[in-house]
């Protein structure tokens, strides 16, 4: 059984120094050509569901999941329609609590999890991966509160957490903006899976809607180690560092404000 606990670690920025495939792949999705009257849409998309149950002092109960998430309903995840602007089009993503869970009746934390699954291989280290996407506040309310996430889990070690990198999402505008998480891929992540996507916390049936769109997992260096590396890491390091200070020159505008998870 998986379970999903809090681990902040530092997000480092360096480059590898050759070509090759990788195992992670880009991910890019607007949800404008998915079904909005489709029960499975964001299931046949990829998208996963998971939940773990706290007390009200935050012990750990039990958990559920992962399940193909819903598109609609009273748990966790549906397509909407009609909350963007231009730049969002028609549909979006929604990510709520699983208010199907009894447990919000007795007071109980109801942690719900949206989010995309990958394995992370070999040829992935020495990568930089950014998620990014543009989010705007819905019906969260009360004690509710809520993250973007990018996480890894060592199934080999009994689903141990070895990353966890976040965005608060609690307070997030009700005018949409963009927001960024980035992971560097070391060698020792081969074979464990990478999640990307959205959390909340509830209970007693608060509020916990946020609208997501422009949703992008994409690899910022384009490049996969297959080899032990080089010796120049430090003019490597600044190279990379140019690059993405370039990217989120670009991203920082009027209608973008780009953030980060907390990096200790």
């Amino acid at each position: 059984m998986r379970l999903i606990s809090t681990i902040l670690v530092a997000v480092c920025i360096c480059l590898a120094p050759t070509v090759g495939w990788c195992d992670l792949s880009d991910y890019r999705q607007d949800f404008e050509g998915l079904a909005q009257g489709n029960g499975d849409s964001l299931a046949n998309d990829g998208w996963l569901a998971f939940a773990n149950v706290f007390t009200p002092t935050g012990g750990y109960l039990y958990g559920y999941g992962p399940f193909p998430a819903p598109n609609g309903g009273p748990a966790f995840s549906g397509i909407d329609v009609g909350q963007g602007g231009v730049e969002q089009g028609l549909q979006q993503l929604v990510v709520y609590s699983d208010y199907n869970n009894g447990d919000h009746a007795n007071g109980n934390l109801i942690e719900a999890n949206v989010f995309q699954e990958q394995m992370v291989g070999a040829t992935d280290a020495g990568n930089t991966w950014l998620f990014e996407f543009q989010a705007k506040r819905g019906n969260i309310d009360g004690n509710t509160t809520a993250t973007a996430f990018i996480k890894t889990l060592d199934p080999n070690n009994g689903w141990a957490l070895t990353n966890l990198i976040t965005v608060d999402m609690t307070d997030v505008s009700d005018v949409w903006r963009s927001h960024l998480i980035s992971i560097y891929i070391e060698p020792g992540l081969a074979g464990q899976i990478l999640q990307f996507g959205f959390l909340n916390v509830a209970t007693n049936y608060d509020g916990s809607g946020i609208f997501y769109d422009n949703v992008s997992f994409i690899n910022l260096d384009d490049q996969c180690a297959d080899d032990e590396g080089s010796d120049d890491d430090d003019e490597q390091n600044d190279v990379i560092d140019k690059d993405f200070s370039d990217y989120l020159d670009d991203r920082n505008d009027g209608n973008h404000r780009v953030e980060f998870g907390p990096n200790n």
